[in-house]
């Protein structure tokens, strides 16, 4: 089989920047590209904590010379080589775009950059700039989410009749169609095409304003999304589709749903150095070492016949916070504990830091990011919640299942592809699955894993039935070389 040319392109990737789950992805997936003998090059902008991390890049090029709305700016690129994959990492540098405490917004006015559209279309022209400085023609280009929308998008407006991209194919991610690049209508001339392709209905129109996702959703030769069900979900209401539905349909020969992978070198109890105990499900001993040890840390009394809920999120309703906050009390005065990590709405961090001092007994939130502490809590709690409105794909309750975590989740996108709700009579099943977004289905299913966890040996045997899942990333690598060739054959 030909060894394939591929760029991935990404605003962020671990363990060089992230803000989700997209970085997770973007640190593992090319990397097995490149491992299983493809010629793999990974692009993302050369954001603050990456000078400030790795201080031995090498210089590719220096001052490349980007026009941006009457200005040229210079475009810096450095290397970094990873010798266990083979994976060219290209960093793409501006300090005036890029030397900024956080990637996309201000953290003081929790507003987005004003200036993102020309941070990024600034990046995907570096990127196609730095294409040619290497000499390297890519067969796949594979582009990732809003921020990068703009590369698949030029290459079939501004550079279509280039001959140097003329066999390369174009895919586009689509990782969550909540964020899609929009701005207002009289930017469209920063980007510097012709105004047809912003006329009513156009490409990049959305309702008079720019829209980089919808261009990039037309103009790809293949888009994917996150998972199977996601895929399907986005194009049968504005629910889903965010206003892009009718969009994505008219793509939908060309729409397909690849369920992200885990790294289990980084998420499994048999071998994770950031949890206490290490274990396996052939001894599920070590598993309560570590809710041992998580309650304590957490400041909470250890009672055994106890279930601890563990929660990682971004607060936000997206995440089904608004129906969880609706009968929060009365999950808390079951017999259980809950631990609480992530960040996000004011809204949110202010009702938990109340609700924290109400039921200091068997509540504790951690109103923060630590990435070691939420290995703790995926070793050391009983059940995993995430009761999304929708999730692309979710990586929280496949990580649950290899940690014995039993998750609760809500039949939508990438939950509903990999959770099976248990059936206690005929003992099948991963976790516990409800349909209907209400609070009243969220605490009806919450109250049903409890009385499960009271029968210890179906308990357990719901656990070690979620530790055998596998989910690794090479049957999803294989899937994304297929949709790779699939393109190829369209040009």
């Amino acid at each position: 089989m030909k060894s394939l040319k591929i760029a991935f392109i990404t605003p962020e990737a671990v363990p060089y920047a992230k803000t989700g789950g997209l970085a997770d992805i973007s640190g593992v997936l090319p990397g097995l590209l490149s491992k299983s003998g493809h010629s793999v090059k990974l692009f993302l902008p050369m954001y603050r904590q990456v000078v400030k991390e790795y201080r031995n890049l090498k210089y590719v090029a220096k001052n490349l010379k980007i026009p941006i709305a009457d200005k040229i700016y210079g475009a810096d690129i450095f290397i970094l080589k990873d010798k266990s994959t083979g994976l060219e990492i290209y960093f793409i540098g501006n300090k005036e775009f890029f030397d900024r405490p956080e990637l996309y917004r201000d953290n003081k006015t929790g507003k987005d950059y004003k200036d993102n559209l020309n941070r990024f279309l600034f990046f995907s022209e570096a990127v196609l700039m730095a294409f040619k400085k290497l000499d390297w023609a890519p067969d796949i280009v594979h582009a990732n989410d809003w921020q990068t929308a703009l590369v698949p998008s030029l290459l079939k407006t501004k550079y279509k009749e280039d001959t140097f991209f003329g066999k390369t194919a174009l895919i586009f991610t689509i990782h969550n169609l909540a964020y899609q690049g929009q701005f207002p209508g009289k930017q469209f001339k920063i980007i510097g095409l012709d105004p047809g392709y912003f006329a009513p209905k156009a490409y990049f129109e959305f309702w008079g304003r720019v829209n980089l996702m919808k261009a990039a959703i037309c103009l790809a030769d293949i888009v994917t999304t996150v998972s199977p069900t996601y895929a399907k979900e986005i194009q049968k209401s504005n629910e889903y589709g965010m206003g892009l539905e009718g969009v994505l349909k008219n793509r939908s020969k060309d729409l397909y749903g690849i369920l992200n992978g885990v790294d289990y070198e980084t998420w499994s109890p048999a071998g994770d150095k950031l949890i206490t105990v290490q274990y396996t499900a052939k001894n599920l001993s070590g598993k309560r070492k570590n809710k041992q040890a998580l309650l304590k840390l957490a400041g909470l009394p250890y009672k055994g016949k106890r279930p601890l809920i563990g929660m990682i999120s971004r607060l936000d309703s997206q995440k089904g916070f608004d129906i969880l906050k609706e009968i929060m009390k009365k999950v808390l005065k079951l017999d259980l504990q809950f631990i609480l990590l992530g960040t996000g709405d004011k809204e949110y961090h202010d009702y938990f830091t109340k609700l924290a001092k109400q039921f200091s007994e068997c509540f504790k939130p951690f109103l923060e990011y630590d990435n070691k502490l939420a290995h703790q809590i995926e070793a050391g709690a009983d059940m995993f919640l995430m009761p999304s409105r929708y999730e692309p794909c979710g990586l929280n309750q496949m990580y649950s299942l290899k940690y014995g975590t039993v998750p609760i989740v809500r039949k939508t996108g990438g939950l509903a592809d990999t959770i099976i709700d248990f059936d206690e009579n005929a003992l099948t099943g991963t976790g516990f699955v409800f349909k209907e977004y209400s609070s009243a289905q969220l605490f009806k299913t919450i109250k049903r894993a409890c009385q499960v966890y009271e029968k210890k040996r179906i308990w357990n045997k719901l656990v070690r039935q979620g530790m055998s899942i596998d989910f690794s990333w090479e049957s999803s690598a294989r899937k994304y070389l297929e949709l790779y060739r699939k393109a190829l054959n369209k040009l």
